[in-house]
Parts: structure tokens; sequence; C-alpha cells
């Protein structure tokens, strides 16, 4: 039942309706936020990448430079990060204190609930007028309880930061099409420059969602809401805001490291680096699932290379077996150092491989790898066991695991009943999901973090969704 008109309202209710609107969101708020959290004493760590973005927010503070430190008294110029997160993390340590990730971990669940609640208003915008309510209501519960976004939320990447910049993106894509104005225009801008700015993939956000802005306000200057020369200004505006942090971070680049790189490194290296492009041509001839970038590419080099964790899709013959077993005992014995004669060696097998099987290198395993980003339970910086599927060893964590794999599908069955449902803005979001998998097609090591950016369009989607099967339900 659609609520009165404000016209139709009491004083008093007009008074009310605010609050009333905070009262309804505040109790899948309050579930979201005892998750977090009770995730953020369980699983709060900062290691790894951390460390680096980290790293460069320390020397923006305390050198002014954008640069890892590699001794007490030496740091060296980087470009392997986009700067987005590391100022972030500056910002924090400025005003919480230097290193205090716990700090920067509460700004980001304050934004990742944030962004669930621009999530609910969005739907309300996008879908049917008659269960629009019930359907913002859907996905703020969907979102706010998702333990796959909420964990993120709780350790120091840029996860939350671009769950949040695409809730946004999509809540002021979504006020757009209404109404076209300054305000929904620069927070649509701040939201796919930042994304951008956070990880080199977060541009196709801008790619999926950009069409869907300039389409409406064309149909702004089509009513005519706006005059045609307000409309070429604010696009002008708009896209002049959008380019100059990547000019400067471009500009900088060159002038540093004399090189071209308006975003960051495929391999997330520096200039001068090895990329080790053997070893990733060979790991990209048989890795299929996160156990073997568990296992094997996140240990090489520096790491053992164990013949034994390799799966069998990694030989196609005794000779390749005797090859790979020399290649392994070569790198081993050379102080688990990629050498260039070892990564040619690695190469000359991998075009081997894929001479021999083109069909599998090109088309099967890339499927199959992006399939496991999707489908795969998200327990990966969980303390459950990589070989979590072997019932025998670890009963507790396999049917955990199985529990968690449940709910993802139940998460992607709902998305795409809300694409079948097809409510405004639903080409879009599909092209965002679609593009993302695309640009996954091309990962070596699958993980399943790299699907985690379509959450927000699932959980829109899957609110919509769900809001036609409790009205069916009722009628």
């Amino acid at each position: 039942m659609e609520a009165a008109p404000l016209s139709q309202l009491t004083p008093l209710q007009t008074a009310l309706k605010p609050f009333r609107g905070i009262a309804s969101i505040a109790p899948a708020i309050l579930a979201g936020l005892v998750l977090r959290l009770w995730m953020l004493r369980h699983f709060f760590e900062v290691s790894g990448d951390s460390l680096v973005y980290g790293g460069i927010a320390k020397n923006l503070l305390l050198n002014g430079q954008y640069a890892l430190t590699a001794s007490a008294d030496d740091i060296y110029f980087t470009l392997i990060r986009l700067p987005g997160y590391p100022f972030f993390l500056a910002v924090c340590f400025k005003m919480f204190g230097m290193e205090n990730y716990a700090a920067a971990v509460w700004v980001q669940i304050a934004f990742e609930l944030a962004g669930c609640i621009l999530l609910a208003d969005c739907v309300r915008q996008i879908a049917p007028v008659a269960s629009k309510h019930t359907a913002a209501h859907c996905t703020l519960w969907l979102a706010a309880l998702c333990p796959f976004t909420a964990i993120y939320s709780v350790n120091p990447l840029t996860e939350a930061p671009t769950l949040f910049v695409i809730s946004l993106a999509l809540w002021t894509a979504a006020r757009f099409q209404h109404r076209a104005g300054w305000g929904t225009a620069l927070g649509f801008t701040f939201a796919i420059t930042y994304a951008a700015l956070l990880r080199p993939d977060g541009a196709l956000l801008g790619v999926a969602l950009g069409p869907a802005m300039i389409l409406g306000l064309a149909r702004q200057v089509e009513r005519p809401a706006m005059p045609i020369r307000r409309a070429i200004r604010m696009a002008l505006v708009c896209l002049l805001l959008a380019l100059t942090p990547f000019a400067l971070w471009t500009e900088r680049n060159w002038r540093v490291f004399h090189v071209f790189q308006p975003l960051a490194p495929r391999y997330a290296t520096d200039p001068g680096e090895d990329i080790h492009a053997g070893w990733e041509s060979w790991i990209k001839t048989w890795c299929l699932d996160f156990a073997s970038t568990y296992n094997t590419y996140w240990n090489v080099p520096g790491s053992t290379l164990d013949l034994a964790q390799l799966p069998n899709r990694s030989f196609d013959s005794p000779a390749q077996y005797a090859e790979t077993a020399a290649l392994a005992a070569d790198y081993n014995n050379n102080g688990h150092t990629l050498t260039p004669e070892i990564d040619t060696r690695f190469g000359r097998l991998a075009a081997e491989r894929t001479a021999a099987h083109p069909f599998r290198s090109h088309v099967w395993l890339p499927l199959g790898r992006v399939a496991d980003m999707w489908l795969r339970p998200r327990v990966d910086n969980l303390p459950i066991d990589i070989d979590w599927w072997i019932y025998k060893r670890h009963h507790v964590e396999t049917g955990f695991s199985w529990t968690y794999a449940a709910l993802n599908a139940m998460y992607l069955l709902l998305g795409f009943a809300g694409l079948w449902l097809r409510p405004r803005m639903w080409p879009w979001m599909l092209a965002y999901m679609l593009l993302r998998s695309a640009l996954l097609l091309t990962v070596e090591a699958p993980e399943t973090r790299y699907t985690l950016e379509c959450f927000p369009m699932l959980f829109a989607l899957g609110g919509i969704a769900l809001s036609r099967m409790l009205h069916r339900r009722s009628a």
C-alpha cells in the first residue's frame, strides 16, 4: 500500500515521517553493525597488501613522497598501487594516529553501511512503484547481512571503499535519471573517479554506468527540463574533474620513471622489475582454482615450488612432467629465484602446452577460472583449510564451506531473478557484471574477491526479486 502524499498528511504525521523512515532502516543497520563488529573482533588482520598501502601512506605523511621503505633510511618511489587507498589511509593516520589501521577500519565500516542505505534508496527509485518500499528494505537487509562483503570492511584493503563508491555511483545514476542536477552529476563523477583511483579495474564502473548518465542528460534536454548549454557545460565539467587526477598521476609517473602509466601496471611491478612473463604464461596453462593460486602462484618466487602441489592437468605427458620437475629443482636449488634462464624455460613449456591444446588454454581454463571466482565458497580470508572439500579431514569446515557456497548461490540466483524482471537501469548493472567477468578472463590466478565488486548490483537486483516473491506470496 502506498503512503499518502504529503499534502494529505496531518502536521504531526509530516513531522514524524523522517523519524519513521529512520526507524524502518535502523534494525537492518544495527544488525549489519553487529555482524561487522563481530568480524572485527575475530578477523581483523594487517598483512600483505595492507602493509604496502600503509607504507605508502606513512611516507606521504613523514616524507611527502609517494614511496615505499626498503630500510630504515632508504625509501624508493613506486607506482605499483594507485593513490586512492594510500591517501585514504594517510588521512586516517593523520586524524587517528600513525599506523592506526583499526581506526581506518572503523571508517570503512561506516562507509560500507552507508553504501547499504544508498543501495536501498537506489532500489526505491528503480523498482516498480507497487513494491518499491518493500524492495528497498529487502535490498538493505541483503546488503547489511552479507558476510562476503562485511568481512572486507574489517580489513584495511581497497574492497570496502570500492563497494561504497559503487553504491554511490548506482544511487546518483538512479537519481540523475529522474532529475539531472549538479549534485548528482558531481557525486557520480566522484564515485567513478575514486573507484578507478582505488583499483585499475574500477574504471569499468564509469564505462558501464556512464552511458546511463549520458542518456539521462539527453532526456533532460529533450523534455526540455534543461537548456542544452547547461547540459554541455555539466558534461564537460564532470569529464574534466574525472580526468584531472589521472592526468596528475600520469605526469608524476612520467617525471619520476619516464614511463606512460595512467593507472597501475598489470603485474604490480615498478619500471625495470622482471614480470616473469614465462612463469605467468605457464601458470595460465593449468591454474584453474584458488587452491592453485594459494599453493603455487603466491609462493613463487620466494618459496619452494612443490611438485606434489601441482594438479595432474599441469602435465600433458611424462616428458612434460620430467621437464617441469627439472625446472622446479633448478628453481629450488637456485635460492627460490626465477632467473631469466629459468623463466625462459617456463615460457617455452607454456608455448608447447598452449600450441598442443589451444581450446583448453584460451577458452576452457579462462571460463573455468571465472566460474571459480563466481561460485567457490567465499572462505578465502577465513581460518579454513584450503582443501575445505575433503570431508574426512575437517567435518565442520567442509559443512560450513558448503553453507557459504549455498549462500553465495542464493545471492546469485536472486540477482539473476532481478535481472529477469528488468527494472530500470538493469542493462547498465548487467553491463558492469559482464565487463568485469570479461576482464577476469585474462587473470592467471583466480580469487573470489575479484567478483565481490558485483555484489552491490546483486543486492539491488536481488532485493527487487525478493520483494516480488513476497508480494506474490501475500497476494
